[in-house]
């Protein structure tokens, strides 16, 4: 098939968003007025896609993770298929990874196989958690398909795969030593503690990260507790970590224990003096914690108070569209799909190969996390900092 070059999209994109701000209109679809864009461009016929989406529908990964990335996905591919962008319709078979690592699998053998697609499809998108993309994009990866997280951000995992993983979400070894430098800059902690989940890798890298960082920053680490998957008692660690009187203690977990180690530890008698440090802490953390996650600390590669151009019009669609407000794997998985369109558009072909060359040489992307790239490992590298927020009276603030 041929595809139109993404340029001519771009160009209605400039277009469109200068008419929008200059009326003021109420009514948006997206980050762009979608309203007869396809009459700008060049009536051909709209070619079909297929696209493979791995998300959580259940299990406890479902929830914090799942949803908000296929709601993500689904308001972009809205938007993709209404402006027609590069000429092309994504259609989206959806697989639910059932948080597991072997639901994972499962998944993407029968995305690259002939059970839901006539020889398998040549993109899959989705799969938030690192310890699941281990297990399941090397199946990907040996069947030549572009498999794309818009999540996953356990450092170095796309160079170890292979050359047709990408990933979208900012790698711990790049968001892990930005956060400890601005926070140690600001509190002046020198001695810390930390728990984390030795069977997770994305948290298991995150501590190695921010152990590096942290003593790179002359900041002694006084205590180091651990723990596994799915456990829901921390009292032991917690407990340990209060009698030793850190300045600040640093949670690298996924959702579910993140939650519960914030809840208990408040509990237990960690003072509110001592910060809560969190990566990749969101909303749906806040809301479950409720009142032990004031001055809970996060690092992220997005916020819903970003001025990039076109961010707050997504967040305005989201919460129109969903009646709740979009976490960032929501609005990673939104970008991602832009992302993917743009490639598959400059890539002119269905063609697995092909689709992945283009992702590689995306540069400058403009999207809602910044004007985006890939590196020659298949990284991301955004053009906008780490976001630094506090939890003040239950809701995320800039953090100074």
């Amino acid at each position: 098939m041929k595809l139109r070059s993404f340029t001519a999209f771009a160009f209605v994109l400039a277009f469109v968003v200068l008419i929008v701000s200059l009326s003021g209109c109420e009514k948006r679809d997206g980050i762009i007025n979608l309203d007869n864009v396809a009459d700008v461009l060049e009536g051909s016929k709209v070619e079909e896609i297929d696209i493979g989406i791995i998300v959580s529908q259940s299990g406890k990964d479902a929830a914090p993770y799942g949803w908000p990335m296929f709601q993500g996905f689904r308001l972009a591919r809205e938007e993709i298929n209404k402006a027609r962008i590069g000429n092309v319709r994504l259609t989206f078979h959806v697989v639910d990874d059932q948080s597991t690592k072997e639901g994972a699998k499962e998944a993407v053998e029968k995305l690259v196989g002939d059970e839901l697609v006539e020889g398998g499809v040549p993109v899959i998108a989705g799969i938030a958690i690192s310890t699941y993309l281990k297990e399941a994009f090397p199946v990907a990866q040996d069947s030549g398909v572009v498999a794309l997280s818009p999540v996953s951000s356990a450092a170095g995992l796309s160079k170890e795969i292979g050359d047709f993983v990408f990933r979208v979400g900012i790698a711990t070894n790049i968001m892990m030593p930005s956060g400890v430098m601005a926070t140690q800059s600001a509190l002046d902690y020198t001695k810390v503690a930390m728990i984390y989940d030795e069977m997770d890798t994305y948290s298991t890298s995150s501590y190695d990260e921010l152990k590096k960082a942290l003593e790179e920053n002359k900041v002694e680490i006084i205590a180091t507790e651990t723990f596994s998957t799915n456990d829901t008692d921390f009292s032991a660690q917690l407990t340990k970590i209060k009698d030793m009187a850190p300045e600040a203690v640093f949670i690298a977990a996924l959702s579910q224990e993140m939650t519960e180690i914030i809840k208990q530890g408040r509990a237990l008698g960690i003072p509110d003096t001592v910060h809560f440090i969190v990566p990749d802490l969101t909303n749906a953390e806040i809301q479950k914690a409720g009142d032990a996650a004031e001055g809970a600390i996060t690092f992220t590669g997005w916020s819903s108070l970003s001025d990039t151009p076109g961010n707050q019009e997504f967040v305005e669609n989201y919460q129109m569209k969903y009646k709740n407000p979009p976490l960032a794997w929501a609005a990673q998985s939104y970008a991602s799909l832009y992302i993917l369109a743009n490639a598959i558009a400059n890539a002119e072909s269905k063609d697995s190969a092909g689709i992945r060359d283009a992702l590689l040489q995306t540069k400058d992307f403009p999207t809602i996390l910044g004007n985006f790239s890939f590196d020659p490992d298949g990284e991301a590298i955004y053009d906008s900092t780490v976001f630094i927020l506090i939890v003040k009276d239950g809701e995320f603030q800039p953090f100074k």
